[in-house]
């Protein structure tokens, strides 16, 4: 039997995590009935004003796609501002959710109260009945943040995490929240349809794939991880019980223990046989009854927390409410504040704990903890320079591990190593040293008055520098103490201030003790509440500061002076005077000025390389002058179109021009303009895909010379007989594992790509086909396998463009991109033209092109043309141009080119395809035939749509759609290798990579239906995907094994859930 709780200690992936779990942060937005979404987000705040500022926060998360438009989003403050307890904070933010909730429903509604507070017996039901059915996310943010005061202004949650932030260079700089959403919509799934919340900490980022969690039905849950006994020593550990469900990681909880000691973990049985305990992570799901139950006692607990205001004490989440499900604990709950009543109204549910072995614990208590996820093992996920200006290093020294966000650099600046710059402007003369953090600073530059003496100012390394505007105050005070300090250890404790203790601060400075605290009252002497800034003006604000560091020329005695004289603020007044309106206004502002000199860059001076959509998105966030910005944009298009018309697409210049009348609110303008857009793919595609060929064979025959007496064979020889001719194509279809997309225009013309696909039969047949015959009466006779007919007389009829309701344009075009109407080789017979697709219409198996192959070769074959698949390949390119359809490459090589097969396309004129073919080893056909099953869902395919949002989205030049494809091209390298090495489970891993990234690039390329599917099939195979570009057709279901094959086969054909069909099927080796 496997050892208790004992799993392989492996270091996770945090780049894969977090990537999964933005992928489906980003589906649950954009398409939240694939991808259940929070119902609710509330944060707590620890004052009415920092939930004002929540409030912002949780709008711009909005506005930026993080949070869905339907999911309620609310902050809650401490009542009276008064700090009550992380526990009944809770109770508080559900009560209050619940009355916004009611508000929500009734806006007319007044919500009536008992006298002592409680919400009334038959409102009770109503709201518990409806929360109790809604899915909430709880994120604790009331801290006031002391061990890292410069994100006290912004809320801790709120620090800035570049964490994947190159995926997107143009937007916003990440935030520990967004990050924090990420893991959260993982989160969201496993609860499913059951009602609950799920309870976070705003200076945690857990990084684990929550969707894998096992959530107990009707009861509670908290989530823990494998931890050493010495950082199990300064947390919470849980004791599960010995018994539990093995395979899902979950056990009853048996005790609750803070803080412990070796002993007492010996002693409670904490300790797991790997020596291991486990870690209380501070993340609670509660679901079913147990939800229930909870909503409960907060929709009537105003009692019990007036009680905790009137005796000022506090009820701990993690201690107290959570200790209400643990019998273990109810004795001593029943000692502490409302300890009876948790046990009473919660203490029938039991709690169990879910192990979660694979996460990593990012914990951002500390300014160092900061610096260190920055610099530390995360680096490799850290964008260092993130929408920001930064001179020419020739003319400023900055390191190159320093992290820039959002800030604006000038030159003759010093930035030192591992130092974050964060939301700040800084002026020349500034030296900021090694492990420093710098935010919200914005250093006035008087680099043109002072030439003679310029100012300098010198950050220390292992410094922080910051900047809070004051309620009443026309300024910003400007704030600094050492990263290491702790602003709650006290003098007497050896507390410190700029990396030195305080005792050797006031001595040096020549300070008195009571010019920092008061000498009543028995608060402890610390950093927290001693009065140290200052109110001055700016730069002498930082004089004072440079000699609080140590580091003035100045006369002390000046200093100490002025300090003295001045106003002065501790860090705890900061914390209750931080005049949140106007830092959300400068942060707005400062960053949309930023996005602003991006976007007039990329237009004055680069090939509008940016994704001018998402800035402009940013600039109008400015109030009045934003739309004045793109306006101003807008009128610079005309002159970058004309400098750079030979090396800059028409297609982009017109999209870039179409989103800035779009950001001006010029709609009729914008869609006028968007007709130009696709004429332009059209226009540049055909350049690249036409040259070689003879003008005019995409073109209307003009004229045709009426019937010689005698017949033209089509070889030269000319008799008096006809002498009949037939050919018969028919061609398999194709099935891809990777790589799609990569092949489509405008993509393929600019960058390479890569496709990974495969020739097949169905059915024991080549599905795809033509007989043309050549017959003495003139003209052409079309039909197809739908019984449609058509005789052509006229040859001159056949012009583009077509209509797209013809259902033999094909047909038309292939005899255009041919030649056979402009040489006059029907001058004298005529051709009976007869088609076939016996596979299931939307298939997703490109049938539309490969049919387009099957025709022309057949005519090439039977004018003696070039019918070679390389000339084939690039006539249908053509042809596909003609009747307006768009698409790539693949389907027709897939078709025309036997077995399995990598090509890849490069970019120029012409097109240039290389195919090359994968010399698949019988004992690998024979296995991929035996494990892969190809599925038709019976759902109908769209696939002109989802290719016209790719195609705005690449346009746009959206960064996120760019690297999905170009990560689709490179999996297409790697399944290749892992083919030829017959690694199919590799293969497996590769084809659900793919389709996540399918989805990432347009979320409709997948249904309900097809998501169940896949998650029916899922514990039977290795991989999956739909073929194509999605949004119905065939699947393809890997399976893990010939067994796991057989079986799934025979579950989804007897399953009534499913109407599909599972295919016999052959890799197609002959030409």
């Amino acid at each position: 039997m496997e050892p208790r709780f004992a799993r392989t200690k492996q270091k996770p992936d945090v780049a894969a995590v977090l990537r999964k779990s933005w992928y489906r942060l980003r589906l649950s937005v954009r398409h939240p009935s694939r991808a259940a979404t929070w119902d609710a987000i509330v944060l707590t705040a620890a004052s009415p004003e920092q939930a004002q500022l929540y409030h912002w926060q949780l709008h711009r998360a909005k506005r930026m796609g993080r949070i869905a438009p339907s999911t309620v989003t609310l902050a809650v403050p401490d009542p009276l501002g008064q700090r009550i307890g992380s526990g009944a904070a809770t109770l508080h933010a559900i009560h209050a959710l619940a009355l916004h909730y009611r508000k929500l429903r009734d806006p007319n509604s007044q919500v009536e109260r008992s006298g002592d507070g409680e919400v009334e017996d038959d409102d009770l039901v109503e709201m518990v009945s409806y929360i109790a059915k809604r899915h909430i996310l709880l994120l604790h943010a009331g801290g006031d943040s002391k061990r890292v005061p410069w994100a006290n202004p912004m809320g801790k949650v709120f620090l800035p995490l570049p964490y994947l932030a190159a995926d997107d260079p143009d937007g916003p700089v990440p935030l520990l929240f967004d990050h924090i959403l990420a893991i959260a919509s993982c989160a969201r799934q496993a609860f499913k349809n059951e009602g609950g919340m799920f309870t976070m900490t705003g200076d945690v980022l857990p990084c684990f794939d929550a969707s894998n969690m096992v959530l107990p039905e009707d009861t509670s849950c908290i989530i823990t991880v494998p931890i050493t006994l010495d950082i199990a020593s300064n947390h919470g550990v849980i004791v599960a019980s010995k018994s539990g469900n093995v395979e899902n990681n979950v056990n009853l909880v048996d005790n609750l223990l803070q803080k412990p000691s070796v002993e007492e973990l010996v002693k409670h049985n904490a300790i797991l046989d790997d020596g291991r305990a486990l870690l209380d992570t501070g993340l609670i799901a509660v679901r079913g009854k147990g939800w229930e139950e909870l909503v409960t006692l907060a929709c009537s607990c105003q009692p019990m927390i007036s009680e905790l205001l009137k005796t000022k004490k506090e009820m701990s989440l993690y201690e107290d409410l959570v200790a209400a499900w643990v019998p273990a604990k109810h004795d001593w709950l029943r000692l502490r504040p409302s300890g009876e009543e948790l046990v009473s109204r919660l203490g029938k549910q039991k709690m169990y704990s879910y192990c979660a072995y694979d996460l990593s614990f990012l914990h951002f208590g500390t300014s160092s903890e900061v610096l260190d996820h920055l610099s530390g093992a995360g680096s490799g996920l850290v964008s260092r320079r993130h929408l920001c200006s930064i001179p020419a290093t020739t003319l400023s020294d900055i390191a190159a591990s320093a992290v820039i966000l959002a800030s604006k650099i000038a030159p003759a600046v010093s930035i030192g190593e591992d130092s974050l710059i964060y939301d700040s402007t800084i002026s020349s003369g500034i030296q900021i040293g090694s492990l420093s953090i710098v935010v919200g600073i914005n250093v006035p530059d008087i680099s043109g008055n002072a030439a003679e003496n310029p100012f300098r100012f010198i950050l220390p390394d292992r410094h922080c520098l910051w900047e809070v505007p004051l309620v009443g105050c026309t300024g910003k005070v400007i704030v600094y103490c050492g990263l290491h300090d702790n602003p709650k250890i006290s003098l007497s404790k050896d507390g410190t201030f700029c990396g030195k203790p305080w005792r050797k601060v006031l001595y040096d400075l020549g300070i008195e003790e009571n010019d920092l605290w008061s000498s009543t009252g028995n608060q402890e002497k610390c950093l927290w509440n001693a009065k140290i800034f200052p109110i001055l003006s700016y730069f002498e604000m930082l004089s004072v500061a440079t000699w609080f560091m140590g580091l003035s020329d100045k006369k002390s005695e000046e200093l100490l002076f002025l300090w003295r004289s001045s106003s002065r603020v501790s860090l705890e007044e900061l914390h209750r005077s931080i005049d949140f309106s106007k830092m959300c206004t400068g942060s707005i502002n400062h960053q949309a000025d930023l996005a602003a000199a991006v976007a007039k860059s990329c237009i004055n001076y680069g090939m509008l390389g940016c994704n001018l959509y998402r800035l402009c998105e940013e600039i109008l966030q400015m109030e009045n002058v934003g739309v004045k910005i793109c306006n101003d944009f807008l009128d610079l298009c005309p002159t970058l179109l004309e400098q750079n018309s030979m090396i800059l697409p028409k297609s982009r210049a017109y999209q870039v021009q179409v989103d800035l009348l779009r950001a001006c609110s010029n709609e009729t303008a914008a869609c006028k303009l968007e007709n130009k857009v696709w004429a332009a793919v059209a226009d540049e595609t055909a350049s690249a895909v036409k040259y070689g060929f003879k003008e005019h064979l995409s073109d209307a025959p003009i004229n045709i010379p009426p019937p010689a007496c005698k017949n033209n064979d089509f070889n030269g020889s000319v008799d008096d007989s006809f002498n009949p001719r037939r050919v018969k194509v028919e061609l398999p279809v194709r099935v891809d594992f990777v790589g799609g997309w990569s092949d489509t225009p405008p993509w393929s013309l600019e960058r390479a790509g890569c496709v990974l696909n495969m020739a097949i039969s169905l059915e024991g047949s080549l599905p795809i086909g033509t007989i043309i015959e050549t017959t003495k009466a003139t003209g052409v006779f079309v039909s197809d396998d739908a019984g449609n007919e058509l005789h052509i007389g006229d040859l001159t009829s056949i012009a583009t463009p077509f209509d797209h309701s013809d259902p033999f344009r094909l047909v038309k075009s292939a005899l255009l991109v041919t030649g056979i109407i402009h040489e006059n080789v029907l001058a004298s017979v005529g051709l009976k033209i007869t088609t076939w697709a016996h596979v299931p219409r939307g298939s997703g198996l490109g049938t539309s092109s490969i049919l387009a192959a099957a025709v022309v070769k057949a005519l090439l074959q039977i004018t003696d043309g070039d019918e070679s698949n390389e000339n084939v390949a690039r006539l249908v390119l053509v042809l596909e141009q003609l009747m307006g359809t768009g698409g790539g490459w693949q389907d027709q090589i897939g078709g025309l080119y036997p077995g399995i097969k990598f090509t890849a396309s490069f970019p120029g004129i012409p097109l240039r395809l290389q195919v090359i073919p994968l010399l698949a080893s019988p004992p690998l056909v024979s296995e991929l035939q035996q494990r892969l099953l190809v599925v038709f869902t019976g759902q109908v395919r769209l696939a002109h749509q989802v290719l016209q949002k790719v195609v705005i989205r690449y346009l746009r030049r959206d960064n996120l759609l760019v690297s999905s494809i170009k990560r689709l091209a490179e999996l297409a390298k790697i399944g290749r290798e892992a083919l030829m090495n017959s690694d199919i489970d590799d293969l497996g891993d590769i084809m659900l990579e793919a389709w996540r990234l399918h989805q990432e690039l347009d979320p409709y390329c997948s249904n309900e239906f097809v998501d169940r599917l896949f998650e029916f099939a899922h514990p039977y195979c290795s991989g999956y995907k739909l073929v194509g570009a999605g949004g119905g057709g065939f699947a393809l279901l890997l399976a893990k094994d010939a067994e796991h094959a057989k079986k799934l086969t025979h579950l989804l054909e007897k399953d009534s859930n499913f109407d599909v069909k599972v295919y016999n099927w052959n890799i197609s080796l002959d030409k």
